[in-house]
This record gives C-alpha cells, sequence and structure tokens, in this order.
C-alpha cells in the first residue's frame, strides 16, 4: 500500500452537510458518516483538523440583511458552529477516534480554548482537533477560519468538504454546460469571483501558498483518495 501524500490536513465542512435529507439542523446519522470517512483518512496516521461551518444552524449574514445587527449575528452563528462541532466529536468518539474540541469562543464546560500551541501539541499526539467558533471575531467566515487555522497548524492542504465535486465556471445547479476544472489558479478564483469560499480565505491561502483541493464529501470514498493522491476534485493553486 502506498503511504499518504499529506502529513496534516485541515478539512472545512459546511454546516449544511451535518443537516442530511433534513435540511437544517443536525442529522446523527449524517455525522456518522461523515465521522467514518474522516477516520479512513485518520487511520492512515495523518494529523488532521477540522473546521465546521454553521449554515444547518444559523446564518449571521442572512439575519443581518433581515435587519439583526451583523456583529450579533455573526456572534450567534459562532456559537452555532460549536453546536457542530460537539456533535462531530460524539460521532467521531463513537467509532474510537481520539478528540478535541477547541473554540474561539470560551465555552469551558464543553470545549479548551484554541490556543495554536495546544492545538499542535493534541495534533502531534494523533488527536483530532476540531475548531470552533470561527475566528472569535464577526465579520470573518468560517471559510477565513479555515484557511487561518490551516496555515497556523502547518497544514500540507485545506480540504474543502462540499455538496459539489468541484470548482466549475457556474453553477452546476442551475447550469447543465457548466465546465469543470480539474485544476485552478488563486488568480483566476478571484478574477472570476468564484465563490468557492470567500475572498478572503483564497487570498490568504494564495499569500502563503496553501493549495486547496474542494471536493464532495457525501462521495465515499473521495476523501481517503485525495490524501493517497487520487486525481478526485479540483486543486486550487498558484
Amino acid at each position: 500500500m502506498s503511504n499518504p501524500v499529506y502529513k496534516r490536513v485541515l478539512l472545512k465542512l459546511s454546516g449544511e452537510v451535518l443537516a442530511g435529507e433534513q435540511g437544517f439542523g443536525i442529522d446523527p446519522n449524517k455525522a456518522s458518516l461523515l465521522a467514518n470517512e474522516i477516520k479512513s483518512i485518520y487511520d492512515l496516521g495523518i494529523d488532521i483538523g477540522v473546521v465546521i461551518g454553521a449554515g444547518n444552524i444559523f446564518r449571521g449574514i442572512n439575519a443581518a440583511s433581515r435587519g439583526m445587527d451583523r456583529v450579533t449575528g455573526d456572534y450567534l452563528g459562532m456559537l452555532a458552529t460549536i453546536m457542530n462541532a460537539i456533535a462531530m466529536q460524539d460521532a467521531l468518539e463513537n467509532i474510537g477516534c481520539d478528540t478535541r474540541t477547541l473554540s474561539a469562543i470560551s465555552v469551558n464546560k464543553i470545549s479548551e480554548p484554541y490556543i495554536r500551541r495546544r492545538a499542535i501539541r493534541h495534533l502531534d499526539k494523533n488527536r483530532i482537533v476540531i475548531i470552533a467558533g470561527g475566528t472569535g471575531n464577526p465579520f470573518f467566515s468560517t471559510d477565513s477560519a479555515a484557511a487561518l487555522r490551516a496555515i497556523e497548524l502547518g497544514a500540507d492542504i485545506l480540504l474543502k468538504g462540499t455538496k459539489v465535486d468541484g470548482v466549475y465556471d457556474m453553477d452546476p445547479v442551475r447550469n447543465d454546460d457548466a465546465k469543470k476544472y480539474n485544476t485552478i489558479s488563486y488568480k483566476k478564483v478571484l478574477e472570476d469571483n468564484l465563490r468557492i469560499m470567500d475572498m478572503t480565505a483564497i487570498t490568504l491561502c494564495r499569500e502563503n501558498s496553501l493549495p486547496i483541493k474542494v471536493f464532495n464529501i457525501n462521495n465515499s470514498g473521495d476523501l481517503k483518495q485525495i490524501v493517497m493522491g487520487g486525481n478526485i476534485g479540483t486543486l486550487v493553486s498558484e
């Protein structure tokens, strides 16, 4: 068996993937399926950090568009990421993965505070580190948090697990003739305003030469194939 091509990865999951078919909230069955996908690379000895969004529970920017103060909305979204993180921690521990949840917002009863050196120590001890609370600041998305944490923790790649199988030149759900990219540059993503991640996240990755792999987390086995060097999804790099 060949060896993984990455030693340390940061997996970014959208909150929506936790909702499953119900479309909102947390589906324990879906959490279990995701946990098994993560375990497939955990068993290879790869260091894994996980950042989860909150779109299945609350979106601060959407609440702001309906009259809520943007800062208030963003903090509510950060709290929702903690709920998702605890759900994923439970699912991972149920299948034998050593896991720690660290949060940029202090919730001491259920998570540790996010401290970079502490997170690295957990990774060095082969623990999956779930990072919640976004960046701890309003106006920054969980995409930006994922890019920031990946750079801080020395990840080899940022894996963006979504509901589509890569980056397209237009929305593949609405356009049957949408073209998929196997590889694409940060520059083209920014110039064409391809909303795979927010612009802050893409810029952070570009400035720090951190590659991004966009793939469909719902396709069983794709995550493992990627870390083994398989040509799955879309690679965003220089």
